[in-house]
Protein backbone atom coordinates (compact mmCIF):
# COMPACT_ATOMS: atom_id res chain seq x y z
CA UNK A 1 0.00 0.00 0.00
CA UNK A 2 1.19 3.00 -1.04
CA UNK A 3 0.45 6.69 0.22
CA UNK A 4 -1.02 9.00 -2.84
CA UNK A 5 -1.77 12.47 -3.64
CA UNK A 6 -3.86 13.31 -6.13
CA UNK A 7 -4.55 17.22 -6.34
CA UNK A 8 -7.64 18.27 -8.95
CA UNK A 9 -10.40 21.01 -8.56
CA UNK A 10 -13.10 18.92 -10.01
CA UNK A 11 -14.79 17.08 -7.65
CA UNK A 12 -16.38 14.29 -9.89
CA UNK A 13 -12.53 13.50 -10.92
CA UNK A 14 -11.30 13.47 -7.47
CA UNK A 15 -14.16 10.46 -6.62
CA UNK A 16 -12.78 8.77 -9.15
CA UNK A 17 -9.13 9.04 -8.78
CA UNK A 18 -9.83 8.28 -4.77
CA UNK A 19 -12.28 4.87 -5.83
CA UNK A 20 -9.98 3.45 -7.84
CA UNK A 21 -6.76 3.69 -5.80
CA UNK A 22 -8.62 2.53 -2.40
CA UNK A 23 -9.59 -0.44 -4.56
CA UNK A 24 -6.08 -1.25 -5.64
CA UNK A 25 -5.18 -1.08 -2.06
CA UNK A 26 -3.30 2.54 -1.85
CA UNK A 27 -4.36 4.98 0.63
CA UNK A 28 -5.37 8.26 -1.45
CA UNK A 29 -5.15 11.77 0.12
CA UNK A 30 -7.01 14.29 -1.71
CA UNK A 31 -6.51 18.05 -2.44
CA UNK A 32 -8.33 21.27 -4.74
CA UNK A 33 -5.39 22.99 -5.48
CA UNK A 34 -1.43 23.41 -5.34
CA UNK A 35 -1.61 25.20 -2.07
CA UNK A 36 -3.51 22.42 -0.40
CA UNK A 37 -1.14 19.86 -1.95
CA UNK A 38 1.77 21.48 -0.61
CA UNK A 39 0.06 21.56 2.88
CA UNK A 40 0.05 17.99 2.80
CA UNK A 41 3.23 17.40 1.29
CA UNK A 42 4.17 19.40 4.50
CA UNK A 43 2.60 17.03 6.80
CA UNK A 44 2.43 13.37 5.07
CA UNK A 45 5.12 11.74 3.22
CA UNK A 46 3.87 10.21 -0.15
CA UNK A 47 4.80 7.85 -2.74
CA UNK A 48 3.52 9.28 -5.16
CA UNK A 49 1.64 12.26 -6.94
CA UNK A 50 -1.66 12.55 -9.66
CA UNK A 51 -2.03 16.29 -10.73
CA UNK A 52 -4.27 17.46 -12.64
CA UNK A 53 -2.56 19.46 -15.97
CA UNK A 54 -5.19 22.75 -15.77
CA UNK A 55 -6.00 23.71 -12.26
CA UNK A 56 -6.96 27.75 -11.27
CA UNK A 57 -4.01 29.11 -10.11
CA UNK A 58 -1.02 27.27 -10.29
CA UNK A 59 -1.18 24.78 -13.38
CA UNK A 60 0.28 21.12 -12.97
CA UNK A 61 3.24 22.38 -14.94
CA UNK A 62 3.88 24.83 -12.60
CA UNK A 63 3.64 22.53 -9.64
CA UNK A 64 6.28 20.00 -11.07
CA UNK A 65 8.79 23.22 -11.35
CA UNK A 66 7.79 23.99 -7.42
CA UNK A 67 8.26 20.39 -6.37
CA UNK A 68 11.76 19.82 -8.06
CA UNK A 69 12.94 23.53 -6.36
CA UNK A 70 11.81 22.30 -3.17
CA UNK A 71 13.61 19.36 -3.37
CA UNK A 72 10.21 16.57 -3.22
CA UNK A 73 11.66 13.73 -5.11
CA UNK A 74 8.33 11.93 -5.64
CA UNK A 75 6.99 10.74 -9.07
CA UNK A 76 4.08 12.56 -10.64
CA UNK A 77 1.29 11.28 -13.07
CA UNK A 78 -0.33 14.37 -15.31
CA UNK A 79 -4.10 14.38 -16.16
CA UNK A 80 -5.51 16.67 -18.67
CA UNK A 81 -9.02 16.35 -20.30
CA UNK A 82 -7.09 18.40 -23.17
CA UNK A 83 -5.34 15.20 -24.77
CA UNK A 84 -2.50 16.73 -27.47
CA UNK A 85 0.83 15.36 -28.23
CA UNK A 86 1.91 18.83 -26.82
CA UNK A 87 0.94 18.35 -23.67
CA UNK A 88 2.03 15.01 -23.20
CA UNK A 89 5.93 16.19 -24.22
CA UNK A 90 5.64 19.31 -22.08
CA UNK A 91 4.83 16.83 -19.43
CA UNK A 92 7.27 14.55 -19.48
CA UNK A 93 10.12 17.48 -20.24
CA UNK A 94 8.48 19.15 -16.86
CA UNK A 95 9.61 15.78 -14.70
CA UNK A 96 5.93 13.65 -14.80
CA UNK A 97 6.70 9.77 -15.16
CA UNK A 98 3.40 9.40 -16.63
CA UNK A 99 0.43 10.94 -19.02
CA UNK A 100 -3.27 10.56 -18.60
CA UNK A 101 -6.25 11.87 -20.75
CA UNK A 102 -9.53 12.49 -18.99
CA UNK A 103 -11.93 10.90 -18.79
CA UNK A 104 -10.09 8.87 -16.31
CA UNK A 105 -10.48 4.98 -16.47
CA UNK A 106 -9.99 2.97 -13.38
CA UNK A 107 -8.17 0.65 -15.28
CA UNK A 108 -5.71 2.85 -17.26
CA UNK A 109 -4.92 4.57 -13.95
CA UNK A 110 -4.58 1.99 -11.74
CA UNK A 111 -2.10 0.45 -14.73
CA UNK A 112 -0.18 3.82 -14.60
CA UNK A 113 0.47 4.03 -10.55
CA UNK A 114 1.27 0.28 -10.50
CA UNK A 115 4.36 1.33 -13.08
CA UNK A 116 4.85 4.81 -11.26
CA UNK A 117 5.56 3.03 -8.12
CA UNK A 118 7.33 0.18 -9.65
CA UNK A 119 9.88 3.30 -10.86
CA UNK A 120 9.87 4.09 -7.78
CA UNK A 121 10.85 1.19 -6.15
CA UNK A 122 13.99 0.54 -8.86
CA UNK A 123 14.78 4.09 -7.99
CA UNK A 124 15.40 3.21 -4.79
CA UNK A 125 17.01 -0.39 -5.55
CA UNK A 126 19.72 1.59 -7.82
CA UNK A 127 20.45 4.03 -5.04
CA UNK A 128 20.91 1.89 -2.48
CA UNK A 129 23.35 -0.49 -5.00
CA UNK A 130 25.10 2.92 -5.95
CA UNK A 131 25.93 3.28 -2.29
CA UNK A 132 26.61 -0.01 -1.66
CA UNK A 133 29.17 -0.09 -4.67
CA UNK A 134 30.69 3.38 -3.54
CA UNK A 135 31.61 2.02 0.17
CA UNK A 136 33.17 -1.21 -1.32
CA UNK A 137 34.76 1.15 -3.89
CA UNK A 138 35.99 3.57 -0.78
CA UNK A 139 37.04 -0.06 1.39
CA UNK A 140 39.31 -0.45 -1.41
CA UNK A 141 40.63 2.58 -1.78
CA UNK A 142 44.37 2.84 -1.65
CA UNK A 143 45.24 5.56 1.60
CA UNK A 144 48.57 7.17 2.23
CA UNK A 145 50.02 10.46 0.95
CA UNK A 146 53.80 9.43 1.20
CA UNK A 147 55.72 9.66 -1.44
CA UNK A 148 56.26 5.89 -2.08
CA UNK A 149 52.89 5.84 -2.53
CA UNK A 150 52.09 8.72 -4.93
CA UNK A 151 55.11 7.18 -6.92
CA UNK A 152 53.21 4.20 -6.92
CA UNK A 153 49.88 5.61 -7.71
CA UNK A 154 51.46 7.27 -10.64
CA UNK A 155 52.19 4.05 -12.21
CA UNK A 156 49.19 2.87 -11.62
CA UNK A 157 47.52 5.75 -13.52
CA UNK A 158 49.64 4.99 -16.55
CA UNK A 159 49.82 1.30 -16.61
CA UNK A 160 45.97 1.18 -16.30
CA UNK A 161 44.97 2.49 -20.26
CA UNK A 162 46.99 -0.20 -21.49
CA UNK A 163 46.53 -3.98 -22.02
CA UNK A 164 49.86 -4.91 -20.63
CA UNK A 165 51.35 -7.60 -18.12
CA UNK A 166 51.41 -5.85 -14.30
CA UNK A 167 53.95 -7.83 -12.30
CA UNK A 168 53.46 -6.50 -8.13
CA UNK A 169 56.28 -7.46 -6.28
CA UNK A 170 55.96 -6.82 -2.60
CA UNK A 171 56.12 -8.41 1.37
CA UNK A 172 52.80 -10.36 2.40
CA UNK A 173 50.52 -7.93 3.58
CA UNK A 174 51.27 -4.54 1.56
CA UNK A 175 47.88 -4.27 -0.25
CA UNK A 176 48.71 -5.88 -3.76
CA UNK A 177 45.52 -6.98 -4.54
CA UNK A 178 44.51 -3.43 -3.83
CA UNK A 179 46.74 -2.20 -6.28
CA UNK A 180 45.75 -4.66 -8.83
CA UNK A 181 41.77 -3.89 -8.28
CA UNK A 182 43.31 -0.39 -8.88
CA UNK A 183 44.84 -0.92 -12.27
CA UNK A 184 41.18 -2.53 -12.86
CA UNK A 185 38.93 0.19 -12.19
CA UNK A 186 40.87 2.80 -13.56
CA UNK A 187 40.87 0.70 -16.75
CA UNK A 188 38.33 0.44 -19.61
CA UNK A 189 38.13 -3.19 -18.58
CA UNK A 190 36.36 -1.81 -14.94
CA UNK A 191 33.09 -2.93 -16.37
CA UNK A 192 33.99 -6.65 -16.94
CA UNK A 193 35.02 -9.08 -14.67
CA UNK A 194 38.01 -9.08 -12.27
CA UNK A 195 38.94 -12.90 -11.54
CA UNK A 196 41.20 -13.62 -8.57
CA UNK A 197 43.18 -16.74 -8.46
CA UNK A 198 45.49 -17.67 -5.71
CA UNK A 199 48.07 -19.83 -7.01
CA UNK A 200 49.28 -20.89 -2.92
CA UNK A 201 46.01 -21.82 -2.09
CA UNK A 202 44.91 -24.10 -4.66
CA UNK A 203 45.98 -27.91 -4.20
CA UNK A 204 48.43 -28.81 -6.94
CA UNK A 205 46.23 -30.69 -8.91
CA UNK A 206 43.53 -28.51 -9.63
CA UNK A 207 45.09 -25.77 -10.35
CA UNK A 208 45.43 -26.32 -14.40
CA UNK A 209 41.41 -27.12 -14.21
CA UNK A 210 40.49 -23.95 -12.06
CA UNK A 211 42.42 -21.38 -14.65
CA UNK A 212 41.50 -23.21 -17.75
CA UNK A 213 38.75 -25.25 -16.58
CA UNK A 214 38.08 -28.80 -17.51
CA UNK A 215 35.27 -31.06 -19.58
CA UNK A 216 32.93 -33.67 -18.24
CA UNK A 217 34.54 -36.65 -17.64
CA UNK A 218 38.16 -35.35 -18.25
CA UNK A 219 39.46 -36.72 -14.23
CA UNK A 220 37.67 -38.58 -11.94
CA UNK A 221 34.76 -36.20 -10.20
CA UNK A 222 34.57 -34.29 -13.49
CA UNK A 223 30.32 -34.88 -13.79
CA UNK A 224 29.77 -31.25 -16.03
CA UNK A 225 32.05 -29.27 -17.86
CA UNK A 226 33.75 -26.03 -16.00
CA UNK A 227 34.81 -22.90 -17.11
CA UNK A 228 38.39 -21.64 -15.81
CA UNK A 229 39.60 -18.65 -14.55
CA UNK A 230 40.30 -17.26 -18.21
CA UNK A 231 36.85 -18.01 -19.38
CA UNK A 232 35.56 -15.98 -16.43
CA UNK A 233 38.07 -13.29 -17.21
CA UNK A 234 37.11 -12.95 -20.51
CA UNK A 235 37.35 -8.98 -21.50
CA UNK A 236 38.50 -8.11 -18.28
CA UNK A 237 41.29 -9.16 -15.85
CA UNK A 238 42.66 -11.58 -13.66
CA UNK A 239 44.74 -11.63 -10.85
CA UNK A 240 46.92 -14.39 -10.26
CA UNK A 241 48.19 -14.02 -6.80
CA UNK A 242 51.37 -15.63 -5.43
CA UNK A 243 52.41 -16.65 -8.70
CA UNK A 244 55.75 -17.54 -7.35
CA UNK A 245 54.06 -20.56 -6.29
CA UNK A 246 53.31 -22.21 -9.75
CA UNK A 247 54.10 -25.29 -10.92
CA UNK A 248 57.08 -25.41 -13.39
CA UNK A 249 55.01 -27.60 -16.31
CA UNK A 250 52.21 -25.19 -15.92
CA UNK A 251 54.52 -22.09 -16.01
CA UNK A 252 54.99 -23.30 -19.69
CA UNK A 253 51.36 -23.89 -20.81
CA UNK A 254 50.60 -20.00 -18.83
CA UNK A 255 53.16 -18.60 -21.12
CA UNK A 256 51.56 -20.24 -24.16
CA UNK A 257 48.63 -18.36 -23.16
CA UNK A 258 49.72 -15.05 -22.49
CA UNK A 259 51.58 -14.95 -26.23
CA UNK A 260 48.24 -16.65 -28.19
CA UNK A 261 45.65 -15.76 -25.79
CA UNK A 262 44.42 -18.83 -26.34
CA UNK A 263 43.86 -22.12 -24.53
CA UNK A 264 42.17 -25.75 -24.26
CA UNK A 265 40.03 -27.07 -20.82
CA UNK A 266 41.81 -29.96 -19.22
CA UNK A 267 40.02 -32.96 -21.51
CA UNK A 268 39.33 -30.67 -24.09
CA UNK A 269 41.05 -30.96 -27.65
CA UNK A 270 38.75 -27.40 -29.13
CA UNK A 271 41.05 -24.31 -28.82
CA UNK A 272 39.54 -21.08 -26.84
CA UNK A 273 40.16 -17.66 -28.09
CA UNK A 274 40.23 -15.64 -25.14
CA UNK A 275 40.77 -11.28 -24.39
CA UNK A 276 42.77 -11.05 -20.71
CA UNK A 277 44.49 -8.73 -19.19
CA UNK A 278 47.09 -10.48 -16.63
CA UNK A 279 47.74 -8.74 -12.89
CA UNK A 280 50.62 -11.33 -11.13
CA UNK A 281 51.80 -10.64 -7.56
CA UNK A 282 54.30 -12.27 -5.39
CA UNK A 283 56.06 -11.66 -2.32
CA UNK A 284 59.38 -13.18 -3.69
CA UNK A 285 62.01 -11.37 -5.82
CA UNK A 286 60.78 -12.75 -9.19
CA UNK A 287 63.86 -12.25 -10.84
CA UNK A 288 66.54 -14.25 -8.64
CA UNK A 289 63.56 -16.81 -8.27
CA UNK A 290 64.16 -16.89 -12.13
CA UNK A 291 67.67 -17.17 -12.40
CA UNK A 292 68.23 -19.93 -9.44
CA UNK A 293 65.94 -22.04 -12.10
CA UNK A 294 62.63 -22.09 -9.44
CA UNK A 295 60.55 -19.90 -12.11
CA UNK A 296 60.86 -19.76 -16.21
CA UNK A 297 62.58 -16.75 -17.05
CA UNK A 298 60.90 -16.40 -20.12
CA UNK A 299 57.43 -16.29 -17.96
CA UNK A 300 58.90 -13.75 -16.07
CA UNK A 301 59.73 -11.36 -18.51
CA UNK A 302 56.26 -12.04 -20.29
CA UNK A 303 55.07 -11.17 -16.47
CA UNK A 304 56.86 -8.13 -15.72
CA UNK A 305 56.59 -5.84 -19.10
CA UNK A 306 55.61 -3.41 -16.32
CA UNK A 307 56.69 -3.80 -12.88
CA UNK A 308 55.78 -2.36 -9.46
CA UNK A 309 57.19 -2.88 -6.13
CA UNK A 310 54.74 -1.80 -3.73
CA UNK A 311 56.18 -0.38 -0.21
CA UNK A 312 56.91 -2.34 2.81
CA UNK A 313 54.53 -0.07 5.62
CA UNK A 314 57.72 0.50 7.44
CA UNK A 315 59.24 2.21 4.44
CA UNK A 316 56.11 4.93 4.70
CA UNK A 317 55.52 5.56 8.11
CA UNK A 318 54.02 8.98 7.48
CA UNK A 319 51.05 7.09 6.45
CA UNK A 320 50.27 4.60 9.47
CA UNK A 321 47.76 7.71 10.68
CA UNK A 322 45.93 7.88 7.97
CA UNK A 323 45.64 4.39 7.81
CA UNK A 324 45.16 3.80 11.30
CA UNK A 325 41.93 6.09 11.90
CA UNK A 326 40.68 4.43 8.89
CA UNK A 327 40.76 1.06 10.43
CA UNK A 328 39.47 2.17 13.66
CA UNK A 329 37.01 4.22 12.50
CA UNK A 330 35.54 1.56 10.51
CA UNK A 331 36.06 -0.92 13.18
CA UNK A 332 34.19 1.08 15.66
CA UNK A 333 31.38 1.81 13.56
CA UNK A 334 31.33 -2.09 12.23
CA UNK A 335 31.07 -3.15 16.62
CA UNK A 336 28.59 0.21 17.50
CA UNK A 337 31.40 1.79 19.55
CA UNK A 338 32.15 5.38 20.02
CA UNK A 339 35.75 6.67 19.07
CA UNK A 340 36.58 10.11 19.06
CA UNK A 341 40.18 9.34 17.23
CA UNK A 342 43.94 7.71 18.12
CA UNK A 343 45.67 9.67 21.09
CA UNK A 344 48.82 11.19 19.87
CA UNK A 345 51.32 9.24 21.67
CA UNK A 346 49.13 6.20 20.50
CA UNK A 347 50.04 6.86 17.16
CA UNK A 348 53.93 7.81 17.94
CA UNK A 349 54.07 4.03 18.99
CA UNK A 350 52.23 2.48 15.67
CA UNK A 351 55.01 5.17 13.66
CA UNK A 352 58.55 3.24 15.54
CA UNK A 353 57.19 0.20 15.15
CA UNK A 354 58.61 -1.71 12.44
CA UNK A 355 55.49 -3.87 11.06
CA UNK A 356 56.78 -7.12 9.89
CA UNK A 357 53.15 -8.02 8.81
CA UNK A 358 52.44 -4.53 7.23
CA UNK A 359 49.51 -3.08 6.52
CA UNK A 360 47.45 -6.19 7.24
CA UNK A 361 48.94 -6.47 10.63
CA UNK A 362 48.07 -2.70 11.30
CA UNK A 363 44.73 -3.43 10.60
CA UNK A 364 44.40 -6.52 12.93
CA UNK A 365 46.21 -4.04 15.73
CA UNK A 366 44.01 -1.37 15.31
CA UNK A 367 40.82 -3.69 15.42
CA UNK A 368 41.68 -5.30 18.65
CA UNK A 369 42.28 -2.18 20.39
CA UNK A 370 39.29 -0.16 19.36
CA UNK A 371 37.24 -3.66 20.29
CA UNK A 372 39.41 -3.89 23.72
CA UNK A 373 39.74 -0.21 25.09
CA UNK A 374 36.74 1.85 26.43
CA UNK A 375 38.05 5.05 25.86
CA UNK A 376 36.81 7.53 23.20
CA UNK A 377 40.35 8.20 22.77
CA UNK A 378 42.86 5.42 22.03
CA UNK A 379 45.46 5.30 24.55
CA UNK A 380 48.25 4.01 24.03
CA UNK A 381 47.73 0.89 26.65
CA UNK A 382 45.28 -0.48 24.15
CA UNK A 383 47.90 -1.96 21.89
CA UNK A 384 49.65 -4.89 22.99
CA UNK A 385 52.14 -4.50 25.66
CA UNK A 386 54.26 -7.53 24.53
CA UNK A 387 54.02 -6.07 20.53
CA UNK A 388 55.34 -2.77 20.93
CA UNK A 389 57.70 -3.45 23.81
CA UNK A 390 55.84 -1.65 26.62
CA UNK A 391 56.27 -2.85 30.38
CA UNK A 392 53.22 -3.41 32.44
CA UNK A 393 53.74 -0.37 34.36
CA UNK A 394 53.19 2.22 31.04
CA UNK A 395 50.10 0.24 30.18
CA UNK A 396 48.60 0.98 33.57
CA UNK A 397 50.08 4.53 33.73
CA UNK A 398 47.65 5.49 30.64
CA UNK A 399 45.06 4.76 33.53
CA UNK A 400 46.61 6.75 36.05
CA UNK A 401 44.30 9.70 37.24
CA UNK A 402 47.00 12.16 37.64
CA UNK A 403 48.85 15.14 36.23
CA UNK A 404 50.29 14.02 32.82
CA UNK A 405 54.07 13.79 33.94
CA UNK A 406 53.40 11.66 35.89
CA UNK A 407 51.72 9.74 33.60
CA UNK A 408 54.56 10.14 31.62
CA UNK A 409 56.95 8.87 34.32
CA UNK A 410 54.84 5.74 34.61
CA UNK A 411 55.22 5.27 31.18
CA UNK A 412 59.33 5.45 31.11
CA UNK A 413 58.96 3.53 34.48
CA UNK A 414 62.75 2.71 33.17
CA UNK A 415 64.19 6.19 34.06
CA UNK A 416 63.75 5.62 37.76
CA UNK A 417 65.41 2.37 37.74
CA UNK A 418 62.76 -0.66 36.83
CA UNK A 419 63.14 -3.03 33.92
CA UNK A 420 60.10 -5.42 33.34
CA UNK A 421 61.53 -8.39 33.80
CA UNK A 422 59.88 -12.51 32.22
CA UNK A 423 57.91 -12.56 35.37
CA UNK A 424 56.30 -9.16 35.47
CA UNK A 425 58.13 -8.28 38.54
CA UNK A 426 60.30 -4.90 38.80
CA UNK A 427 63.70 -5.42 39.04
CA UNK A 428 66.85 -3.26 39.77
CA UNK A 429 68.64 -1.56 36.90
CA UNK A 430 71.69 -3.90 38.01
CA UNK A 431 69.69 -7.10 37.55
CA UNK A 432 69.60 -7.48 41.31
CA UNK A 433 66.25 -8.21 43.07
CA UNK A 434 64.95 -4.63 44.16
CA UNK A 435 63.47 -4.47 47.79
CA UNK A 436 60.58 -2.28 46.55
CA UNK A 437 59.86 -5.35 43.77
CA UNK A 438 56.23 -5.37 43.23
CA UNK A 439 54.31 -7.88 41.21
CA UNK A 440 53.24 -5.19 38.10
CA UNK A 441 50.41 -7.31 36.44
CA UNK A 442 48.17 -6.81 39.97
CA UNK A 443 48.79 -3.19 40.39
CA UNK A 444 45.40 -0.87 40.43
CA UNK A 445 45.08 2.40 39.24
CA UNK A 446 46.46 3.56 43.58
CA UNK A 447 48.65 1.57 43.78
CA UNK A 448 50.91 2.03 40.55
CA UNK A 449 50.94 6.10 42.04
CA UNK A 450 52.27 4.85 45.58
CA UNK A 451 54.97 2.90 43.67
CA UNK A 452 55.88 5.52 41.25
CA UNK A 453 55.97 7.86 44.17
CA UNK A 454 58.09 5.57 46.26
CA UNK A 455 60.66 4.78 43.58
CA UNK A 456 61.11 8.46 43.06
CA UNK A 457 61.48 8.96 46.97
CA UNK A 458 64.31 6.38 46.95
CA UNK A 459 66.13 7.89 43.93
CA UNK A 460 66.05 11.20 45.47
CA UNK A 461 66.82 9.94 48.87
CA UNK A 462 63.70 10.84 50.43
CA UNK A 463 63.62 14.60 49.14
CA UNK A 464 60.66 15.30 48.67
CA UNK A 465 61.56 18.36 46.31
CA UNK A 466 63.17 16.47 44.60
CA UNK A 467 61.27 13.61 44.13
CA UNK A 468 58.26 16.08 42.94
CA UNK A 469 60.39 17.66 40.19
CA UNK A 470 61.21 13.70 39.46
CA UNK A 471 57.14 12.92 39.19
CA UNK A 472 56.44 16.61 37.44
CA UNK A 473 53.96 17.60 40.57
CA UNK A 474 54.30 20.39 43.24
CA UNK A 475 55.51 19.27 46.66
CA UNK A 476 52.25 20.07 47.79
CA UNK A 477 50.42 17.67 45.46
CA UNK A 478 53.34 15.17 46.66
CA UNK A 479 52.62 15.65 50.33
CA UNK A 480 48.80 15.31 49.93
CA UNK A 481 49.19 11.88 48.08
CA UNK A 482 51.62 10.89 50.95
CA UNK A 483 49.12 11.94 53.72
CA UNK A 484 45.95 10.51 51.83
CA UNK A 485 42.62 12.66 51.34
CA UNK A 486 41.77 12.38 55.19
CA UNK A 487 44.98 14.29 55.67
CA UNK A 488 45.42 16.85 52.78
Amino acid sequence: MATILYVDDEPAVGLIVEDTLRRAGHDPVGARNVPEALQVLARTPVELIVSDYRMPGITGLEFLSMLQREGYDVPVIMLTGYASIEHAVASIKAGAVDYITKPVRPQQLELAVEQALEFVRLKRENETLRHEVMAIRSERQIVGDSPAIRRALQTVAMAAPTRATVLLQGESGTGKELFARAIHEQSDRRDKPFITLNCAALPEGLIESALFGHEKGAFTGAIKRVEGAFERAHRGTLLLDEISEMRLDLQAKLLRVLQEQEFERVGGTAPIKVDVRIIATTNRDLAVEAQQGRFRQDLYYRLSVIPMSIPALRERPEDIPLLAFRFAMRTAEDVGKRLDGIAPDTLALLQRYPWPGNVRELQHVIERAVILSPDPLMPPHALEAERFGLTHASAVAGAIDGPSPLRALAAGFGGLGFAAGANGRALAEDGAEDPMRVVLHSLDVTNAEKVLIARALEVSQQNRTRAAELLGISVRTLRNKLNGPEKA
